[in-house]
């Protein structure tokens, strides 16, 4: 089952936190939010499947804290 860990505001960031979970070795998926006949009305989804969720938060944790 896949698991939200975090709410991207923008694609780009959604895109740029998904690179750092896969070189981790992380499965990641991203999901517009709140869509709408096709729109993006809230930023973006990223998942990872639940067995990986608690890692996944430690590595945005730290990458998010060095920014």
């Amino acid at each position: 089952m896949w698991t939200v860990i975090y709410i991207a505001s923008s694609e780009k960031t959604a895109t740029r936190l998904k690179e750092i979970l896969t070189r981790e070795g992380l499965l990641v998926k991203l999901r517009p939010v709140g869509t709408s006949q096709g729109e993006n009305l809230g930023g973006y989804e990223i998942l990872v499947p639940e067995s990986e969720a608690e890692e996944a938060h430690e590595i945005l944790s730290s990458a998010l804290s060095r920014k």
